[in-house]
């Protein structure tokens, strides 16, 4: 799309008065508002949380599951911070509560963090549920013995043959959920 010279000069000139806050207090005011949320942000912990909190509560739950292979950490990783970022979405509804009007605003602020809270709920159960399993999988051990793996496999002995389905001519009634049995007219 080409645009006229006197509509870039009009865009150039529009571009000077959006260049983001001049001053400190306005770059402290501004500078979360890219933040993500969720599992895999950059920063877990903000710059007003403590990080010996998120520390002591990864250590917890290390000690309670004991992860002894990658995929089990990252297990752990997803438990402990779906914690983290619960306790995080606990605050902010107190935040609501206390500091939005009751009204519309803060039935649709409180609609958000329940969504959040339900997300990180579903991630943290998953996580444990993925851990259990493969605790369980790596306690049971390998499929097979060593040995048994070194041969090949006997093929699987054909399946007897049935006979062929043959469909009835008649319209037979069907459950209510179907559509009802009609000719077949190909």
């Amino acid at each position: 799309m080409i645009i006229s010279e006197k509509q870039q000069k009009a865009n150039r000139q529009n571009a000077q008065h959006s260049t983001g806050p001049a001053t400190p207090e306005g770059r402290a005011a501004v500078r979360f508002n890219a933040l993500t949320y969720g599992l895999r942000t950059r920063a877990t912990i903000l710059p007003d949380e403590n990080p010996a909190d998120y520390s002591n509560l990864w250590d917890e739950l290390e000690a309670d599951w004991q992860p002894q292979n990658r995929t089990e950490r990252s297990y752990l990783e997803t438990m402990v911070t779906s914690q983290w970022l619960l306790a995080r979405v606990a605050a902010s509804e107190q935040k609501i509560y206390l500091f939005i009007e009751f009204g519309e605003q803060q039935f649709k602020m409180l609609a958000y963090v329940a969504k959040q809270r339900a997300q990180l709920e579903r991630s943290f159960r998953t996580a444990i549920d993925d851990m259990k399993q493969s605790k369980k999988d790596r306690q049971a051990g390998p499929q097979q013995p060593a040995a048994q793996a070194a041969k090949p496999a006997k093929p699987a002995p054909a399946p007897p043959q049935s006979p062929a389905y043959v469909m009835a001519d008649a319209t037979e009634a069907h459950p209510t959920f179907c559509a009802p049995a009609s000719a077949d007219t190909r």
